[in-house]
């Protein structure tokens, strides 16, 4: 790829179908059969053979930078399905950009567009790692997301130069405990089990290693060398932008779905009237997807996670990338500051204050609506939670005890009532897909993920097991949220 094939993202970005604008040419008439599946299993050619075997997204490279002449399709076999995917969040981006290297027309459609601020990958930065010892679904998790941190860096390698810019960052994380508590047993074992590069380090061995790091009661800390942090908005709008550049249509617009005809969805309509009709279509909409089907009300819920951005000493590059790993203590996760925006040393989590201290000052209850409402709920972060993070640099990094907030964002993230993901039919559909439910985590697993719906949607199911671990949940949780 030379210069001339760079991506411009503002012109990607700024060029979508708004919503008031006919766009009736993208409709397909709708048909009572299933999904056409011929097309792309004759473009997917070897490839599909290879991903039938595994069963999930495959542990080798992913189509990255087109040859010239590819993009928008050409030099490629095109398909006649169309795929309709309504979010072009981390997972709407990565399952529109496979589609599209496999020549299967999309749309994607996002009410605020890619990376806004309302959105789950609306956040700066992401942690990429495989220390799943303290999920149920570890198991399954561990090695997608030694695949996800590979293809990370492929796409760091074929997509940062083009961009002019990176976004993955191969910081490392370290993760310390005041004893070898279960969490860390059980991510070794699943290192072990998955053949993943990792350090067991005494307390002493991580003070000697990382001074900066206040570690007098730690006695076991864990490594993953080759673990990351990806700039998480920014990569959003990258692949979302990449998507267009190899002919994915984006619509700026609200949507609902469609009437089900005889057990298929008949296109999503926008606000203003206009329906957009495909083959298909993938509802990636991430805490949306409560306001879109009322199936999942009591199937999901979507807390708010904040992440403080606190700056470093000037000229101190100890708290900057590549001097400093990602880091875990109970409670509290976070990573050095990246040079290439510098929005500084990030904290999720914090320190509760000592004991007999005046409670905070109370929130509003988790049952009110607008907390539930992705478009409504305030995204503020309080005071309570800056100094719960403050208490936790100065008992873990005591330089930064009163390093200058820079900024704070925060995103509602989805966990399901059996803390998987969701990769499963609209029920009574054959053709509409939920497709969400990432718990927490669901940015890491971007690349491997939008493969692997894009696998589903064309007919591949794979592993039996893992279709049914992503299935649409029955149970529902006990109680309302709140």
């Amino acid at each position: 790829m030379d210069a001339s094939d760079t991506p411009d993202v503002p012109e990607c970005l700024t060029t979508p179908h708004p919503a008031g604008e006919d766009t009736r040419h993208l409709d397909v008439p709708p048909t009572d059969a299933a999904l056409p599946r011929r097309d792309f299993l004759r473009i997917a050619g070897a490839s599909a053979g290879a991903l039938l075997a595994t069963g999930c997204a495959p542990p080798v490279a992913f189509p990255a930078a087109p040859a010239k002449g590819v993009e928008r399709g050409r030099g490629t076999a095109e398909s006649s399905t169309h795929v309709v995917i309504v979010g072009a969040g981390a997972w709407g981006g990565w399952t529109a950009y496979h589609l599209r290297t496999r020549g299967v027309k999309v749309t994607l459609i996002d009410q605020y567009g890619p990376g806004n601020s309302r959105s789950t990958s609306g956040d700066e930065t992401r942690g990429i790692r495989s220390s799943y010892g303290d999920r149920a679904t570890g198991e399954l998790w561990t090695p997608w997301a030694r695949t996800a941190i590979g293809r990370w860096k492929l796409f760091e390698e074929e997509w940062a130069k083009p961009f002019r810019t990176s976004f993955f960052h191969e910081t490392g994380d370290v993760i310390m405990r005041a004893t070898r508590e279960p969490f860390i047993t059980k991510t070794i074992d699943l290192w072990k089990a998955n053949n993943v590069r990792h350090e067991v380090l005494t307390g002493d061995e991580a003070r000697k290693r990382w001074p900066v790091i206040k570690a007098d009661d730690i006695t076991v800390a864990i490594t993953e060398p080759d673990a990351g942090v990806v700039r998480c908005r920014a990569a959003t709008q990258a692949v979302a932008a990449i998507a267009q550049k190899l002919g994915a249509e984006l619509v700026i617009g609200r949507v609902r779905p469609g009437p089900i005809v005889n057990g298929q969805m008949d296109g999503v309509i926008l606000d203003n009237g206009t329906v957009i009709r495909g083959d298909a279509y993938v509802f990636a909409c991430g805490p949306w997807l409560r306001k879109l089907f009322p199936y999942m009300e009591n199937r999901a819920r979507i807390p708010i996670g904040h992440a403080l951005y606190f700056g470093v000493p000037q000229g101190d590059t100890r708290f900057q990338f590549p001097n400093l790993p990602s880091f875990n203590f109970p409670g509290v996760t976070g990573w050095p500051m990246l040079p290439v925006d510098s929005r500084g040393f990030r904290v999720r989590g914090a320190i509760a204050p000592p004991a007999g201290t005046a409670a905070p000052t109370p929130t509003p209850a988790a049952t009110d609506p607008t907390l539930q409402d992705p478009d409504l709920s305030s995204r503020w972060t309080n005071q309570d939670r800056v100094d719960g993070a403050r208490r936790f640099l100065a008992a873990r990094f005591p330089i930064l005890a009163n390093a200058p907030l820079l900024e704070t964002r925060a995103c509602h993230y989805e966990s399901s009532v059996n803390q998987n993901f969701i990769v499963d039919h609209v029920p009574e559909t054959t053709n509409a897909w939920i497709a969400g439910l990432g718990q927490a985590e669901g940015f890491k697993f971007g690349p491997v993920v939008g493969d692997y719906i894009a696998q589903r949607v064309v007919g591949i199911n794979g592993d039996p097991a893992l279709k049914k671990a992503f299935a649409l949940p029955t149970e529902q949780y006990d109680r309302p949220p709140g």
